[in-house]
């Protein structure tokens, strides 16, 4: 039996519940992160708790609970729930009021809850080692995708479109320039320079893409934040993405098109490997 958070309480799942009237539910008016564990630990969680922050901040929501609160908060869920590898899921909104346009008065207190999902053998994913297959799709979410809010309708369809055509995920793209994936940021190599979107309002300030750029410099590896057309990736020696649930994962294949071998690449393992070695060791 699973336990989850919500608005201070640790109870069963089933017994878990949000009113009808919480604006995520009504308007998706809220945020929410996503932190891997691996042996028990928190990969990248200042990194999570500080981009909450900033979300927060973006859509002037106050903060439910401290940062210390919250890492108490993800701890306790990770021992409840006997967590070794896996994800915790966390969510705020703006609160329960009477449905409205209007935001609600400041008091009115925001939402929180949290959740865990086991996901054995997420480190050594399947997938690592034959690489996933993308589409590409026109970008039609809104403007400040920089916001990490649970208006997920366009990711998800998506995601199904990639199912309908035999993939795995999507690409988007806006003006003819590659945004990011449906759920991760998305990247191309070509000879001994990896390269991916710079940031702005466009895509999602990813922890593991941080992390990712900040390890393959002091790695040596050449970065280019730009932007890169569908036509430049299917050019490309390799291509990967990254997100905070399958870390570095190789992408072999896009609109049909086989990327460089059609295997995964040398960069996009190394990446993976340096990357998950790194993080272990960091982990709270």
């Amino acid at each position: 039996m699973r336990t989850v958070y919500v608005n201070g309480d640790y109870v069963a799942e089933e017994d878990a519940k949000i009113s009808i009237f919480d604006r995520g539910f009504l308007f998706a008016d809220g945020v929410y992160e996503v932190t891997s564990v691996l042996d028990g630990k928190l990969i990248d969680f200042p990194g999570h708790a500080a981009r909450l922050a900033r979300s927060l901040r973006e859509l002037e929501m106050p903060a439910p609970v401290t940062e210390e609160e919250l890492l108490e908060i993800h701890r306790e869920l990770v021992a409840r729930n006997d967590i070794t590898e896996g994800l915790v899921y966390l969510q705020v909104t703006r609160g329960a009021a009477d449905r409205d346009f209007m935001f609600p008065d400041a008091d009115t207190p925001p939402s929180l809850v949290l959740f865990t999902q086991a996901k054995p053998g997420l480190a050594d994913a399947p997938a690592a080692k034959t690489g996933i297959k993308v589409i590409s799709i026109p970008d039609r979410r809104w403007g400040r995708r920089d916001i990490k809010t649970v208006q997920l309708l366009y990711p998800s369809m998506g995601k199904m479109m990639a199912k309908a055509a035999g993939a795995q995920d999507a690409w988007m793209v806006e003006d003819g320039a590659v945004t990011e994936g449906t759920s991760n940021n998305a990247y191309i190599v070509k000879g001994n320079t990896i390269i991916t979107r710079h940031l702005g309002e466009e895509i999602l300030h990813g922890i593991t893409r941080a992390a990712v750029l900040r390890m393959a410099s002091e790695a040596q590896m050449q970065v280019e934040e730009r932007s890169f057309t569908i036509e430049e990736a299917m050019a490309a020696d390799e291509a990967f993405v990254t997100s905070a649930s399958t870390f570095v994962m190789p992408v072999v294949e896009i609109d049909g098109a086989a990327i460089g071998t059609g295997a995964p690449g040398p960069v996009a393992a190394r990446l993976r490997e340096i990357y998950l070695d790194e993080s272990r060791k960091v982990a709270i």
